[in-house]
């Protein structure tokens, strides 16, 4: 799934990454716990967040992730979107809750890492 696909998918802004917006994506994740980004996923592309700190970007660019999504409408500080351009992230935000964004991706083909019916990791 492209990035543009996402963000209109999602109803979402981009805030930084317009170039970006025709790259492909194959999997997704949604997690406001950094420790269990690190800890438990594997290939992912994309990061759907409600967190909104410098840690976000960070744990990202560690997992080579090309798109980080904010939910709940949560603005990315001006520090937030340094951290994504310096690390070559796209950076979104939508107004959407986690679980209806997480849903509206799945339902459209973006699986999760390990791609299987019962999103077992």
């Amino acid at each position: 799934m492209k990035i543009s696909m996402i963000a209109e998918l999602l109803g979402a802004q981009i805030v930084y990454g317009d170039a970006m917006i025709e790259n492909e994506v194959h999997s997704a994740c949604g997690c406001d716990m950094m420790s269990d980004v690190l800890a438990f996923v594997k290939d992912q592309a994309v990061l759907l967040t409600g967190l909104c700190n410098q840690q976000v970007i960070r744990t990202a660019e560690m997992m080579d992730m090309r798109c980080v999504v904010l939910v709940r409408g949560k603005k990315p500080t001006e520090d937030m979107i340094q951290l994504a351009k310096d690390a070559g992230i796209a950076l979104l935000t939508t107004e959407l809750r986690m679980y209806v964004a997480c849903g509206l991706l799945y339902a459209n083909g973006l699986m999760g890492s390990d791609s299987s019916e019962d999103g077992t990791v």
